[in-house]
């Protein structure tokens, strides 16, 4: 067993798939296409390889924290480059890399069409190295850069298909609410450094008891408080939480690899983690985590809704993502760090897979995104069939499947809460179950099953539009399985899907994998201990979640969505018409996006218009830049016209003057003189 692991070893996983991004991105032309993908694959792949080797090391009870670049130093402060690899760490590197991994090679089917081939390879492995910089840091500064590099990354990412105005808006949009986001991650950051003088997580932790006794300066807030609750701005932001998760449906206009990475394992899930890192902060202020807890349900509960009435494909399981970083979101703010943690694991290889189907049903059906124009497709495209079927099944929560351990260690946790918004959380995530049962196998049902509607395409006008990546198939023609590079991925990710969750339980939450990475206050906050309690092997969980409630939440939702779909698709219609209102809300997504570009934006609009015509014209250009000017001008303008140039107009200036000055002196002498 090695007390700590290698630096060498450990600074080879990020620079792997940075060495494939500069070589698909600049040498792109000379390699070619082939050139590109293998170099990022071979990148990503020795990452990945790195990193089971870490996680196995880990086991083994190996840890490490410590500097590898020493960037600079201002008086006290280092500003440094450093690792810190524990079980979360370790965790989070094989699950970033495998899911890379299969992001990857996935890409070389679905994008082998695009122009611009080697830029998107180049882009997805500089996402990874992005994210692996993130989780591997032991810093807030390190963290802040690969914060910012994975929202820079899928920026581009995003807006891949640049000639498409839909994808400029949506990563424009996706760019802003993230500087939302990050103004109080940064704030958050700030505070830590303030007050605690370093930027090394350690350091910080130590002195967390010594900031927690202090107050707000000019207020009465805990100083703790306002530190976590700024840090989950951040996170608000990268985790896509309400109100600030208005940026990741529209993210669904970039192409869906890089849907499966963003919104399965990487950007959307560094919110989680970080709150996860940061939990000795968390665990000393209640206030905060009721905060997180009751911003988790609402993402959870009313993003679910939104998800009912979705027909774009990629979209279904884009809200599906939304909910399920709300019950993430939840966990953390019932203070079951490690639980949220757990499904962050299991839900980026389901929701991962979801993604892959979806593409590769997108490619089956030449580019159609529309779930009303399918139907069927189960006899056309077997393998993923299947796997989208247990995709599905893992993350409606059934029992044995990677999704219902993590979900529903998630309720019982809630259940065991006593902070303030517990209850509400309780019934949101309960609630969650229905609903998350009820779209997903509607999308399941629509696209696998029931009538062929692609032949004739009731709505035609919904459907991916590639400007460069153009099916060349007829649209007459039947669905088609994908290539092997497609369905590959999908039949390695529906494994872990399945039995992940069986595997890892005991020992993630109820072991001591996360024993020095993640902190609980047991004498305050008693969830994990009761969870602890209860459990005894992941057989008898699974055996006791088939009496449970949310087992029987998760079958009528299925049921109610078969019968919806497949037996009487007449009563959502009924519904549909006689819900008018309400749908109308959920079709304009709560109005979120109106209040956002009408409201928000006016007013920006109208403050920056105010600045730029008062302070900027007014102000600046008009007095003190060209009112100075206009004054030196008049000055100018007088002074010249006693520059003549003629001799004797100077003469009898000199004169004048001669006489004014000796008026001047001799005025006392004068003045005393008359008056006697």
């Amino acid at each position: 067993m090695s007390a700590t692991l290698s630096p060498h070893l450990l600074l080879a996983v990020p620079l792997a798939p940075l060495a494939g991004a500069i070589i698909a991105g600049f040498f792109g032309k000379l390699v070619g296409r082939r050139g590109s993908h293998i170099a990022t694959i071979l990148g990503v792949l020795i990452a990945f390889i790195l990193s089971a080797i870490t996680l196995k090391d880990v086991l083994d009870g190996a840890r490490f924290n410590a500097t590898v670049y020493e960037w600079m130093t201002l008086g006290s402060l280092k500003m440094e480059v450093g690792f810190l690899v524990d079980g979360l760490t370790a965790m989070m590197m094989c699950v970033v890399t495998f899911v890379s991994l299969m992001v990857h090679i996935y890409t070389i089917g679905y994008m082998e069409e695009d122009d611009g081939y080697q830029r998107f390879f180049s882009y997805i492995s500089l996402f990874t190295f992005s994210m692996l910089m993130l989780v591997m840091s032991n810093n807030f500064l390190q963290l802040f850069f690969g914060w910012e590099a994975v929202g820079l990354v899928s920026y581009l990412l995003i807006g891949f298909w640049y000639t498409r105005p839909t994808a400029i808006f949506a990563n424009m949009k996706a760019f802003l609410v993230n500087r939302v986001g990050d103004f109080g991650f940064i704030l958050g950051i700030g505070l830590v450094v303030a007050f605690a003088g370093t930027l090394n997580y350690g350091e910080v932790f130590a002195k967390s008891e010594e900031i927690a006794r202090l107050s707000f300066p000019g207020t009465e807030w805990m100083l703790i408080t306002v530190i976590c609750i700024c840090l989950f701005i951040g996170a608000m932001g990268k985790s896509a939480q309400f109100p600030l998760h208005v940026w990741l449906p529209d993210s669904m206009e970039g192409p869906t690899p890089i849907s499966a990475l963003i919104h399965a394992a990487t950007m959307v899930t560094a919110g989680i983690f970080m709150v996860a890192r940061m939990s000795p902060l968390f665990e000393l202020s209640d206030t905060a985590l009721s905060f997180v807890l009751v911003i988790g349900a609402i993402t959870a509960l009313f993003m679910g809704f939104l998800g009912i009435i979705q027909n774009d494909i990629k979209r279904v399981v884009a809200y599906s993502t939304l909910s399920q970083l709300g019950y993430m979101t939840v966990a953390l703010g019932a203070s079951a760090y490690s639980v949220a943690v757990f499904h962050l694991m299991t839900h980026a290889f389901f929701k991962a897979l979801l993604f892959l189907a979806a593409g590769s049903v997108i490619i089956g059906m030449h580019h159609d995104q529309d779930i009303r124009n399918m139907g069927g497709l189960r006899k056309y495209m077997k393998i993923t069939w299947i796997t989208s079927l247990l995709g599905s099944l893992a993350l409606i929560g059934t029992p044995l499947f990677s999704g219902f351990y993590s979900k529903d260690s998630i309720i019982e946790a809630v259940h065991e809460s006593h902070l303030w918004g517990s209850g509400f959380a309780y019934f949101a995530v309960v609630a969650g179950v229905f609903v998350t049962a009820f779209y997903s196998f509607r999308m399941y049902f629509l696209v696998f099953h029931g009538k062929e509607r692609f032949r004739h395409k009731p709505f035609p006008g919904e459907h991916d539009h590639h400007d460069d990546h153009a099916d060349h198939h007829s649209a007459h023609q039947d669905p088609h399985e994908s290539r092997w590079v497609v369905t590959l991925p999908l039949v390695l990710l529906a494994i872990p899907s399945v039995v992940i969750g069986y595997l890892t339980i005991k020992r993630m939450l109820y072991g001591d994998f996360f024993k020095d990475s993640i902190f609980f206050n047991l004498e305050k906050h008693h969830a994990m201990e009761k969870l602890a309690e209860e459990f005894h092997t992941p057989w008898d969980m699974a055996v006791h979640g088939l009496t449970s409630l949310p087992f029987w939440l998760a079958l009528s939702g299925v049921v109610v969505a078969y019968v919806f779909y497949m037996v009487k698709p007449e009563i959502p219609a009924a519904i549909k018409a006689r819900t008018g209102f309400i749908n109308r809300v959920l079709e304009n997504k709560y109005y979120f996006d109106w209040f956002n570009e009408n409201v928000l934006a006016a007013g920006a609009r109208l403050l920056g218009n105010g600045l730029w015509k008062g302070g900027d014209m007014g102000v600046i250009d008009g007095v003190l830049i060209n009112g100075t000017a206009r004054g030196i001008g008049g000055v100018a303008s007088i002074v010249r016209l006693v520059q003549t140039g003629y001799l004797y107009w100077y003469a009898l200036v000199m004169i004048l003057g001669v006489i004014g000055l000796m008026t001047w002196q001799l005025w006392p002498y004068l003045s005393a003189t008359l008056g006697r």
